[in-house]
């Protein structure tokens, strides 16, 4: 009998990504959804992609669940074998109110890890992400971040989400440490992630590849992003459960980094066939425009910021090959194109 992994939040673009590569290992899944609607969304999406699509039907069930209440924990968590705690909120504009984002992020994951150590689940693998790396001036020593380091919470610039997975993750770790030592914890950092959707349904990630795909804007304002595909942290979360020396340790999945106006040329050398707005706008038009248009103020911060992030441990441990970034955008934007009939 195959293993059974439960994976929280499996209508996340990530995380249908992982109910793929899962199945695709022979794993048996119980994917977390809110409604048995969402559970036949994730089982269309990844049915196509697999040799056998029987296996979406023998090898995949799901367990409606509110990550914010206690109850159908246990049901959940019935004779699994690891746990894949994914889900986590993620706004494209930052709340007016930082403790929407924070509170469910805390207590969500610390839900699912107690979830964890009622039901006798002692392997779990955790999805942060690296803005609770290299949020802070500096990295602590040279200037590549690696998991050595830690997003300072205090920082003026870091925003709600930074914070949220930032105080998550720290509760996670204090809470094996301290309570369940036991539970074998490893955490995977993601940085901004593209690639291809599986359907229709991506939520916030892949909006700002749309953005670009529709030509939203006439100029590109100058921040960019650690970026990493889809499929390979679908891999790593995968990889860490059959790596034992993998427990205790955190995990960065970057591949390289881009800026927004090379990411829109590459999708543009990719899609010659379409018109992408490549022009770079200067700073201080995207700061006035910032004073009107919240998703805008959220990067004016990040105007022209550019952090060396490591995802050599990944490499190294996991054996992660990165795909390059520059593809991983353009198969996000083809995705996006074919999802919304654009």
């Amino acid at each position: 009998m195959s293993q059974l992994i439960v994976l929280t939040g499996a209508s996340g673009f990530i995380a249908k990504h992982i109910v793929l590569a899962l199945l695709r290992q022979g794993y048996q899944v119980r994917g977390t959804v809110r409604s048995s609607k969402r559970g036949e969304e994730v089982r269309a999406a990844v049915r196509p992609h697999l040799d056998d699509p029987a296996v979406a039907d023998s090898h995949l069930s799901f367990a409606e669940l509110d990550l914010t209440q206690d109850q159908g924990w246990a049901e959940a968590l019935e004779g699994a074998d690891a746990l894949l705690h994914t889900a986590s909120p993620f706004p494209l504009v930052q709340p007016e109110n930082e403790d929407e984002v924070i509170g469910p992020a805390v207590d969500g994951t610390l839900r699912a890890l107690k979830a964890a150590r009622a039901a006798g689940v002692d392997r779990v693998v955790l999805t942060s992400s690296v803005v609770a790396v290299a949020e802070k001036s500096r990295p602590a020593s040279g200037d590549v971040f690696t998991e050595d380091d830690w997003s300072d919470v205090d920082d003026p610039q870091i925003n709600a989400y930074g914070k949220s997975k930032t105080l998550a993750e720290k509760a996670a770790w204090d809470f094996v440490e301290g309570e369940a030592p036991e539970i074998a914890l490893t955490v995977i950092n993601p940085g901004f992630v593209i690639g291809p959707a599986l359907d229709a349904n991506y939520g916030t990630s892949l909006q700002v590849i749309e953005r670009i795909v529709r030509s939203k804007d006439p100029m590109l304002p100058n921040f960019g992003f650690t970026c990493v595909d889809v499929r390979d942290i679908a891999d790593m979360h995968v990889k860490a459960l059959s790596v034992p020396e993998s427990a205790g340790k955190r995990f960065i999945g970057a591949a390289g980094f881009m800026w927004f106006p090379d990411m829109a040329r590459a999708i543009d050398a990719g899609l010659p066939e379409r018109k992408i707005t490549t022009r770079r706008a200067p700073n201080f038009v995207i700061r006035m425009l910032g004073m009107f248009d919240k998703e805008i103020k959220t990067i004016v911060p990040l105007l022209d910021v550019r952090k060396k992030v490591s995802g050599e441990r990944a490499r190294r441990e996991l054996g992660i090959e990165f795909r390059p970034v520059d593809q991983a955008a353009v198969d996000a934007a083809k995705s996006v194109i074919a999802h919304n009939g654009l």
